[in-house]
């Protein structure tokens, strides 16, 4: 028997295991009804703290998929008619489900992806948030009267739903990526068809349920995990019914996403890869740059796209905030997310870790020295000890690529203009951080970063409020916030004869 065994067993948590995992749809959602797979097929999620499978879900094919789209274009239409206010109190409903049943989404995400219940229960909050700030986005989408100017015309502008979506979600934030999407298009009045991704898809199935049980009609969201995404995404993409795909993943695939959105002109939403800098000047608080230097890496084990990538400290101030992040660092505790005190889950499969294997050695063998860490966990599950590296040179990988996991590269700089140089030195532009005492430098920082979200101080800055996204291969487009809406709207104008003569 092994330690997490012994330890499941002791506190009697199995049983809530077992509960939450009964309450959790495994087939597919079509025109407001969980059915299995036409052909049968099913695919199986795994615990990456045990090794051990966990569900059996339904594996939808391409008619499954054809079937999804046929259900939203289906239900468009009189969706789209549903007055805004009702759909924003669906998804008031749904965000006070979603707080109700906060610890079995909790655990859900937990038992399939592996992050601690902590940072869990975190994403609950999180992306509840979505669904009770789209709830209040959805009676706000305003448009505008007015003459002409010449005074030959009325003109009236408003918003319309851009029609029924495709949302591609990634395994990394199974709640707070679902909704992130789904909110606002049933603020504005969109159907859908969503995506899960293959390795974390129950928290999204067992979401899916709360929107129904908000009272969402049938047809308006339907669900097709699948062992194979191109069987769902391409017959999808070449419906001429589809109106939209938002996809958040890498950004290969988002490239490729964007190829097939040409033959039919689709509106698109891409939220992709990331290599952010976390830049430490001298004359920065470097205890508190520390603190969110940790929040900025290890959260979700560094598997964020908003994740510090590369850590670039100022060469007065390297060896104080070297010695403080590696304490930090090796203080943290490494285990099964569902037990007590664990602040370090597992990677979420082997080729991840094997992954953080070859981001160290290739940094190692390049002059780069292990500062803590540097090793996988030995025992079931793909566990990797948080890795600080000091003097990396600009040609490793872990510099160049996104790492996706608990890594920290830390690179050297003397000035301000280098700072920025070694920071923009890359094809992404997603997210960015900035540590100094001096606000007009943080703020002439923001203005050179390219980049399209920086934190001044902070490491955690994502918020449903905000709009989120990209720049570069970063992607296109924006999440949250006010922005978000308009995201599933499009604009009509319509010219009305003056009453005047």
């Amino acid at each position: 028997m092994s330690i997490t065994d012994t330890f499941v067993q002791a506190t009697g948590i199995q049983a809530r295991i077992d509960a939450v995992l009964a309450k959790t749809p495994t087939g597919l959602l079509i025109d407001g009804q969980w059915r299995d797979a036409s052909d049968g097929g099913t695919f199986e999620v795994e615990n990456p703290a045990t090794g051990e499978i966990i569900a059996t879900l339904a594996s939808a094919t391409r008619k499954d998929s054809q079937a999804a789209m046929d259900a939203a274009a289906e239900a468009q239409e009189s969706w789209a008619r549903t007055p805004a206010r009702e759909r924003s109190e669906i998804l008031r409903r749904a965000f006070d489900l979603v707080h109700e049943r906060s610890s079995d989404l909790a655990l859900l995400m937990t038992l399939e992806m592996g992050k601690p219940l902590a940072e869990a229960a975190g994403e609950v909050r999180y992306g509840g948030e979505f669904l009770r700030w789209f709830a209040e986005e959805a009676v706000r989408d305003y448009g505008r009267y007015q003459d002409a100017p010449e005074g030959t015309l009325r003109m009236l502008v408003r918003h319309q739903p851009v029609g029924p979506c495709l949302l591609i979600t990634p395994w990394n934030f199974p709640l707070a990526m679902a909704t992130r999407k789904v909110a606002p298009a049933v603020a504005a009045g969109c159907t859908m068809v969503l995506k899960p991704a293959r390795l974390t898809p129950l928290t999204s199935q067992y979401f899916a349920q709360i929107m129904l049980d908000a009272g969402l009609p049938a047809g308006v969201l339907n669900v097709v995990s699948s062992k194979s995404a191109s069987d769902v995404s391409e017959p999808i993409m070449a419906d001429p019914r589809l109106r939209k795909v938002s996809f958040t993943g890498s950004t290969p695939v988002g490239k490729q996403l964007m190829k097939l959105a040409t033959d039919n002109v689709l509106r698109t939403s891409m939220e992709l890869g990331g290599n952010g800098p976390l830049i430490v000047f001298e004359d920065a608080d470097i205890d508190k740059a520390v603190s969110g230097a940790m929040a900025a890496k290890m959260r979700n084990m560094g598997e964020a796209c908003t994740a510090a990538n590369r850590l670039l400290v100022h060469a007065s101030v390297v060896d104080e905030f070297i010695e403080k992040m590696a304490e930090s660092m090796a203080s943290l505790t490494i285990g099964n997310g569902v037990e007590d005190g664990v602040t370090v889950g597992p990677l979420v499969e082997a080729r991840a870790r094997d992954s953080m294997e070859a981001f160290v050695t290739d940094a190692v063998e390049r002059g780069a020295q292990i500062v803590t860490g540097g090793k996988r966990v030995d025992g079931p599950g793909y566990f990797f000890e948080p890795t600080l590296l000091r003097d990396v040179p600009a040609d490793a990988r872990a510099v160049r690529e996104e790492i996706f996991g608990p890594v920290a590269p830390v690179v050297t700089f003397t000035d301000e203009d280098e700072a920025v140089s070694i920071a923009n030195s890359t094809e992404y532009g997603l997210a960015s951080y900035v540590f100094t005492e001096n606000l007009s430098r943080g703020l002439r920082i923001g203005d050179r970063l390219e980049f399209g979200l920086m934190g001044l101080n902070v490491g955690v800055i994502s918020n449903a409020a905000a709009p989120f996204g990209g720049v570069k291969q970063s992607g296109l487009g924006r999440e949250g916030g006010a922005e978000g809406l308009s995201e599933y709207t499009t604009t009509q104008y319509i010219g009305i004869e003056n009453p005047w003569g």
